[in-house]
Order: C-alpha cells, then sequence, then structure tokens
C-alpha cells in the first residue's frame, strides 16, 4: 500500500491564498503501477456500481472536474480542458487524473478497474498544479464549469469561507447543478475543528471517507456538515504515465464516487433538479454509522431504483408501488363436504336404480303372462 503521507495530506488539495500559477518547473507525480491485481477493487464491489449500469451508464450528462489537471490514461477520456493556470493540460500532482478515472474511467475488458459513469462527459478545470492552490483560480474555475453547461461539479478541494466563493457555488446551484464537494482531510489537531468549504455550504453535497465496513474513516473531517460517504481508503484510480496509484486515501476520493453518482440519477431522471438529485442521494444511502457520516454510504443502485413517495406529482417514479393484497372475503372459500347430503344422494340414486330394473323387469314379464292367461309354465 502506498504512505499514508500520499493518501491523506498530500492528496487533500488543500486550497490557500497563493499567488498566479506560472509555467511548472517541476511537473514529476509520484509514480504509480502499470500492475493491478485480478480481482476488482473493493469500492466497485461494494457500491454494485456494474448493477447499475443495467439502468444507465450516465450517457448525455456533463460533468466538470475542478481538479489539478489531467494527464492522458487510456481509460479517462476528457472531452475538454479548461486551464485558469495557463500551464497546459499536465497534471503534476496526479489528483486530477484520478479523480477524473474514478468519475468516469471506461469500462475495458479484462480491466479490474472502472469508473462509476464511464459514458457521462468530462470537462476538466484546470485550478492548480501544486497541492496548494489560489481561492480566486477555484472560483474562477467553478465559474467556468458553470459557463462549460455541466450538470454535476465535482470539487475534490478544501477551501477556508470566502464570499466570493459562496457567491460562486450559488450561481452554479442557480443554474440546476449539483455541486459535490470533499468534506475535508484530518491530518492533524488543526484540521479536526474546521469545516471544509465549498463543501459546508448550503445546497453542496459534501461527502466524508469511509472504509469497507462502512464506519467513516479515521481521516475524514467531521466537523463538515456531511451528506453522505463514498469510499476513502485503499483507493485504487488511473494515474499519470498510463498506470494507476493504489493505497489512496481522503475524501478527495470519496467525493468522486458520490459525483458520478449524481451523473448516473440525472441520466436516469432527467426531470430532476439539482436538489431532487442531492435529496435522492441521501435518502437512498445505506444507512448512518455515526457522527460525520451523514445518511451513510452511498448506494448508486438504490438511487436509480428507489420509489421516494415526496417525488409523486413532482418528478418520475421508477416504478408504481406493488398493488395491495385482495381482501379475504373478495373470492368465495369452497364450501366443506356435506356428508350427509352425500348419503342422501347415494340413497336416492340406488333407489332410482333399482325402481328402473324393477320397471324393465316388468316391462318383459308382462306380455308373457297375458299371453298365457297368468298360467304357469310347465316344469321341463
Amino acid at each position: 500500500m502506498i504512505g499514508r503521507a500520499l493518501m491523506a495530506s498530500l492528496l487533500a488539495l488543500h486550497i490557500a491564498a497563493a499567488p498566479a500559477a506560472a509555467a511548472p518547473e517541476d511537473c514529476n507525480p509520484k509514480k504509480g503501477t502499470l500492475k493491478l491485481p485480478a480481482s476488482e477493487p473493493w469500492a466497485q464491489k461494494r457500491l454494485d456500481i456494474k448493477n447499475a449500469w443495467r439502468l444507465t451508464r450516465g450517457a448525455g450528462v456533463t460533468i466538470a472536474v475542478v481538479d489539478s489537471g489531467a494527464d492522458y490514461h487510456p481509460q479517462v477520456q476528457i472531452s475538454k480542458i479548461i486551464d485558469e493556470t495557463h500551464t497546459g493540460h499536465r497534471d503534476c500532482v496526479g489528483h486530477g487524473t484520478a479523480v477524473s478515472g474514478i468519475i468516469g474511467a471506461r469500462f475495458v475488458a479484462g480491466v479490474p478497474f472502472h469508473g462509476v459513469a464511464p459514458d457521462a462527459k468530462l470537462v476538466m478545470v484546470k485550478q492548480s498544479n501544486k497541492t496548494e492552490g489560489d481561492i480566486n483560480k477555484l472560483i474562477s474555475s467553478i465559474d467556468d464549469a458553470v459557463a462549460a453547461k455541466a450538470e454535476v461539479i465535482n470539487i475534490s478541494v478544501r477551501a477556508s469561507d470566502h464570499p466570493q466563493l459562496r457567491a460562486a457555488v450559488q450561481r452554479a446551484l442557480d443554474k440546476d447543478i449539483v455541486v459535490v464537494a470533499a468534506a475535508g482531510n484530518v491530518t492533524g489537531p488543526d484540521d479536526e475543528d474546521v469545516p471544509a468549504y465549498p463543501a459546508a455550504y448550503e445546497g453542496v453535497l459534501a461527502v466524508g471517507g469511509a472504509m469497507p465496513d462502512g464506519r467513516r474513516a479515521d481521516s475524514s473531517n467531521a466537523t463538515t456538515p456531511v451528506g453522505v460517504l463514498g469510499p476513502g481508503i485503499d483507493i485504487t484510480a488511473p494515474w499519470p504515465g498510463r498506470g494507476y496509484m493504489r493505497g489512496l486515501e481522503g475524501t478527495s476520493f470519496a467525493s468522486p464516487y458520490v459525483a458520478g453518482t449524481a451523473a448516473l440519477v440525472r441520466a436516469r431522471f432527467p426531470q430532476l433538479t439539482q436538489e431532487q438529485v442531492r435529496r435522492r442521494i441521501i435518502a437512498t444511502a445505506d444507512g448512518t454509522a455515526g457522527t460525520g457520516t451523514g445518511t451513510g454510504m452511498v448506494n448508486p443502485v438504490l438511487a436509480l431504483t428507489a420509489v421516494l413517495p415526496y417525488e409523486r406529482g413532482n418528478a418520475p417514479v421508477v416504478a408504481e408501488p406493488p398493488p395491495s393484497a385482495i381482501p379475504a372475503g373478495a373470492i368465495a372459500k369452497v364450501p366443506p363436504r356435506d356428508e350427509t347430503a352425500v348419503g342422501i344422494s347415494m340413497a336416492v340414486g340406488a333407489g332410482a336404480l333399482m325402481a328402473l330394473m324393477v320397471a324393465g323387469g316388468l316391462a318383459l314379464l308382462v306380455p308373457l303372462g297375458r299371453r298365457r292367461g297368468w298360467r304357469a309354465g310347465r316344469p321341463t
């Protein structure tokens, strides 16, 4: 497993005030691996993503990824790159490539890794070349995502509260965009009591990190008002160099699992508003497991199939509820066998048969008796 220093602290992509980025002098992301285990990563199996694909794979939905850029990867198709850093598309951290892959990596036979919404359209908005970034570029990147007509925005970064950041997020929400953001990582005592923004803003779907058993990972910030959890430890994802990184940890990697689920829901239910999509994902999670877990682990299959009564009349539902049971008296029961009636019927039938036999015998014998004058026949 890759060291936790890479997993939690480096890849949190903490955003702070910084001067405008120049061309990157050192663009050498950590080296990944070209080989993966034969088995699927636990996160994919836990969320049962392939089962959700029977209904939709996210086609027709545009997801903007506000992150550190994206390197070429055979499974990750980026349709557009908007570069706020003016340094090119290269991902010098690896973070943006990984997040994009978790959301929308294509399924390839024989490769155990795949994204949540492989048919969705990915737009990368590059806002930083390093683990630190400029708050102004983050704000501009959110506006770029709105201008690109994204229907879902994933923001796997952490910033402090800022009025212009709040306004940018509100502009996205007003444009009916689902905004999904990481709840932030706890890398030391200073992080424990500080909420992460934009995740903490009202209307944003804040995502915490979970372990395979559904409990909140220790690295996931519980102060941020979490809506749901996503897989947040021992994560496998695409990486610069056409490879993969294993052992990733942090809410930055939990968030794209939820953003991908939001894309599936938008594809399945295009009439739902961003608020309804957010509420559906929260309502169908697997169940809370303590502080900082929201309503529990995101459940893509249930998010696509659940019948939510409060949506009736305002949005489509998957199926009508099952019909009520037939009342007990709707169908008459077979009456019990009446043994007395059966006995009388059999006796009457036997008597009628005997009467018929007697009548037949009389019809044969009477004419003979008349011809003999009713005299007895002679013995032989």
